[in-house]
């Protein structure tokens, strides 16, 4: 039997980015994501639901999504779930399921000098930040 772990998520940034090192000097970022949806229950009212969740973003495609990703800012996330697991203080097992990001495609205008806490109002194409992989053509869109 083969499986499957694959993510697509697309929202709107809930924090800045945060950007840590691991001993040996690989970036490690942290992103919050929320992810909106919005449809008709059988009364014919529109319900608005945001699902927020947990990316991880390795190496070089972490350190770009902090130099140019802030609160709000729109993205495209593929990935994989992982499963974190530990135990606290107490000793009670804790777990966290989150998505661990292969792709970070950025889909509004890129962070300006100094101005952290609004999008540009100027058009701009959409950047990306990736790890290479060469499978960037089997993208269907």
């Amino acid at each position: 039997m083969s499986t499957l772990n694959r993510v697509f998520l697309m929202g709107n940034l809930t924090r800045d980015p945060e950007v840590r090192y691991t001993p040996s000097g690989t970036a490690v970022g942290d992103l919050g994501l929320a992810v909106n949806e919005s449809y008709k229950n059988k009364a014919g009212e529109t319900v608005e639901s945001t699902v927020f969740v947990d990316v991880e973003v390795w190496a070089r495609q972490a350190e770009t999504c902090a130099e140019y990703l802030y609160k709000g800012s729109p993205v495209f996330v593929e990935g994989r779930l992982k499963l974190d697991q530990w135990e606290n203080q107490q000793g009670e097992k804790r777990s966290k399921l989150r998505v661990r990001a292969d792709r970070v495609q950025f889909l509004g205008a890129p962070k300006r000098d100094g101005a952290s806490d609004a999008p540009s109002s100027a058009p701009s194409a959409p950047q990306e930040a990736s790890t290479p992989t060469g499978d960037d053509d089997d993208i269907p869109f």
